[in-house]
């Protein structure tokens, strides 16, 4: 199918043929039928992109503070090439369109196959959507039409913030896509409308077409007082994009006494504090569509908020958008300026950049052949054969994670032939795949799962899916390689452990992505107390840095939390020090009535290792992270060893003190991916044993639970047997 994404690089637009997603739990699979594309965003859009990096890191300050930090902690070389990769990436175009549903997920109850909907897809022929950003278009709105019904919802979010009146007087500057909707709104919800546009023809549509009282490009703020009988307008709402303050400061001067600002657009905010503090006006910016805009909990996750506490969601702005085009109180046709196929969307784009100005609403259109049902979820990057005597493998996700660290890595060893990648999307796999050299892109993991061809399986998909994909593989006879965490649930680590001892025939290799064992720092490390045989004691920090309770990582369900998905790190670096699995676990987090919603990132942990040995790992969101990231402090036997960030070592002994420092940090991704493939190659045992595997993720998930009951917790014997 045809997909229109964006190069952050250079502003590049092209137009791809990706695989057709699958439908997703909480998701709508669509075939678009129409989408718009909005010249002034999408122009926007793509000249940030044009800028040079220094021009980026003008517009996009808090980035260019995580790459500062990032390079405090990782190294400068290692930064760069992440960031180089990240500039590579394909970024979806479009956020309005109109089609058919196809699918729909587990969970979706009130949408059904073949229902018309308006969603906020991109510019694509099939789009999984989630299903709060859907909503259902009645029999009488086409869907071209309705293709309009997000950015629709933007203006009316405006309107909403507005507090306006039946019989109120608006002024409405910048008359672009979402301007001339927010006029005809204001004229059907019976508002006296004004408008300012310095494009001549954009105010001659508003005042013909849209339902503006009078438009011109040279309207003033006495011209305004003029009309209000000197009172002023009772609310302004700005819908221009430029960088020049003149906006703020003509609504300033127009509004009246106790009178309302709203921001829907992006301009200059050197805001004048005497024309607000005379007049107290109020001054609010709009979030895009309404409540629920970038609330994950909403939109992806599908947790609706009551209408009795939240009475207009995005969703629900969006249908009302939708019935006011039933009733014939919104007609959006005089907004559009022509139609384009998606195939031809090129030379769409190109137009914009010439003269964006002229145009308003461009609909790109899709062909039949999307809405006839047809799964083409596989696509061939190549036309090579693959190379002989390499183990194909095949990859399950292509996020950050993957892209920037673990494929890369993958894709360096000559053992392997990287032959399927698959990710939800399409997008991801494709510009991945064919940048490190896959046959084939998939939006279907069955199609890795299921390829009697692929001998290895790497997972790197979100937490909750690891467990479930794992069974698949071992049952289909493939060695994994999966991130950790290996599971969320004791049940899901039994039911692998239960597949592992049950497999006929030769057992596959199954190993967890526990990097930091594998790194020159660790080993060293390792090799210094090789000779000691008395029980040791590990100190392990981590300065984890908080990341905001919304984030996936955070949802119980999905990510497990931060003790499952990243203090299972430090477990599993104990374990390797300690040379003994784990058997004993407790954990302590803050609380009182000042801490924060999110506790369990701030916690310590201590385990009890079989041979003796004792680890208190102390997981740290609550700190800052200008500070080194990682410290770790092994001691035994009259010998002392330090880990700081990866980068240096410290060895005591005997009274000495030795120090290794590296201008990098190394955490040892790269080494754990040799070891997996020379074990396949060599037909050896997993560079982790199976006891360690499963214990060490018992202790994280018990870990948690310890915190929530206040009670140590004994890891049974059978989990600490091979």
């Amino acid at each position: 199918m045809y997909k229109i994404t964006q190069n952050i690089r250079n502003g590049a637009i092209s137009v791809d043929t990706v695989p057709q997603p699958l439908v997703q739990a909480g998701h709508l699979l669509i075939a678009n039928v129409a989408s718009v594309i909005s010249p002034g965003t999408e122009k926007a859009l793509m000249e940030l992109s044009q800028k040079s990096l220094i021009g980026k890191a003008r517009q996009r300050p808090d980035q260019v503070r995580r790459v500062l930090e990032k390079i405090r902690n990782e190294g400068l070389f290692q930064t760069l090439a992440q960031v180089q990769e990240k500039l590579d990436e394909p970024m979806n175009m479009g956020y309005s369109s109109a089609g058919i549903v196809l699918a729909v997920g587990a969970g979706v109850q009130n949408f059904r196959p073949g229902d018309r909907v308006a969603s906020n897809g991109p510019h694509a022929g099939v789009v999984c959507v989630p299903k709060n950003l859907c909503a259902m278009v009645p029999e009488k709105v086409p869907l071209d039409h309705a293709a309009f019904a997000v950015l629709g919802a933007i203006a009316l979010q405006s309107i909403r913030l507005s507090e306006i009146k039946l019989g109120e007087t608006v002024l409405v500057i910048g008359l672009g896509l979402i301007g001339q909707i927010t006029v005809a709104l204001l004229n059907a919800a019976g508002a006296r409308v004004l408008a300012v546009d310095l494009d001549r023809t954009k105010c001659e549509l508003a005042s013909t077409k849209m339902g503006a009282e009078e438009a011109r490009p040279d309207f003033k703020a006495n011209d305004i007082l003029d009309r209000t009988s000197g009172f002023g307008v009772d609310a302004v709402i700005i819908s221009a994009s430029t960088k020049s303050n003149d906006p703020i400061d003509l609504a300033a001067a127009a509004v009246r006494q106790k009178g309302r600002i709203v921001l829907t657009g992006v301009v200059g905010l050197e805001l004048d504090r005497r024309p607000f503090y005379f007049k107290e006006a109020e001054f609010v910016v709009s979030c895009s569509y309404g409540p629920g805009r970038y609330d994950p909990f909403y939109e992806t996750y599908g947790q609706d908020y009551p209408p009795a506490h939240v009475r207009w969601t995005e969703q629900r702005n969006i249908q009302a958008v939708l019935d006011l085009m039933a009733a014939g109180r919104l007609d959006v046709s005089p907004l559009i300026s022509r139609r384009v196929p998606i195939e031809n969307a090129l030379e769409a784009y190109n137009s914009i950049r010439a003269e964006s100005k002229s145009q308003l609403g461009i609909l790109l259109t899709y062909p039949e052949a999307a809405r006839c049902g047809q799964n083409n979820h596989t696509q061939a990057l190549t036309t090579q054969s693959p190379p002989l005597g390499k183990i194909p493998i095949g990859c399950l996700g292509a996020g950050n994670f993957a892209r920037l660290v673990l494929l890369p890595c993958i894709c360096r060893i000559g053992d392997f032939h990287p032959k399927t990648l698959c990710s939800a999307g399409g997008t991801s796999a494709v510009h991945s795949g064919k940048k490190l050299g896959f046959d084939y892109a998939t939006t279907d993991e069955n199609t890795v799962l299921h390829d009697e061809e692929i001998q290895a399986v790497f997972i790197a998909t979100q937490h909750d899916r690891h467990a479930r994909q794992v069974l698949k593989a071992i049952e289909a006879g493939k060695d994994v390689f999966v991130e950790k965490p290996l599971a969320l649930s004791i049940e899901d680590i039994i039911a692998i452990d239960d597949a592992i001892e049950n497999c006929p025939g030769v057992k596959p290799l199954l190993m967890v992505g526990f990097n930091r064992r594998f790194s020159p720092a660790a080993l060293a490390v390792r090799e210094f107390f090789s000779r000691i045989a008395q029980p040791k004691t590990i100190c392990i920090r981590f300065n984890a840095g908080p990341i905001p309770e919304s984030h996936w990582s955070q949802h119980e369900s999905i990510g497990g939390g931060r003790i499952v998905g990243e203090a299972c790190h430090a477990i599993d670096l104990a374990t390797f020090f300690a040379e003994s699995p784990p058997c004993r676990v407790y954990a302590e987090s803050i609380g009182g009535t000042n801490a924060p919603r999110i506790t369990e990132d701030q916690c310590l942990i201590t385990v009890k290792h079989v041979n003796g040995s004792v680890s208190s790992i102390a997981y740290l969101a609550g700190g800052d992270k200008a500070f080194p990231k990682e410290r770790v402090e092994v001691f035994g036997g009259g010998q002392i060893a330090v880990i700081d960030d990866f980068r240096e070592i410290i060895f005591c002994s005997n009274g000495k003190t030795k120090r290794q420092r590296s201008f990098s940090t190394d955490k040892g991704h790269r080494q754990e991916i040799e070891s997996f493939a020379k074990a396949l190659t060599e037909g050896t045992a997993s560079p982790i044993s199976w006891e360690e595997l499963k214990t060490v993720s018992l202790a994280a998930i018990l870990a948690v639970r310890s915190v929530h009951e206040g009670i140590p917790f004994e890891i049974p014997a059978r989990f600490r047997e091979s």
